[in-house]
């Protein structure tokens, strides 16, 4: 099985949760235009100031997702 990577937007203060639901929902546009119904998007709050958007992609697909939606970091996944 290829490596994923888990693409990662932060947002931080009181409304940082509503900010990365929002934003998932243009993850999964890019999704559906791309055709990459099958890779998961998501958020988790981390805190109650704190929460992250995610998109996770496939090694070879990472390059093209990362330079058209700028996240802000990335880590890989097992």
């Amino acid at each position: 099985m290829e490596q994923r990577i888990k693409l990662i937007w932060d947002f931080r203060g009181p409304d940082a949760l509503k900010i990365a639901e929002h934003h998932v929902i243009h993850l999964d546009e890019y999704k559906a235009v791309h055709d990459l119904e099958a890779n998961e998007t998501g958020v988790e709050q981390k805190s109650e100031l704190y929460a992250i958007a995610y998109f996770m992609v496939s090694k070879a697909q990472m390059l093209a997702v990362r330079d058209a939606l700028k996240p802000h970091r990335g880590e890989f996944c097992d």
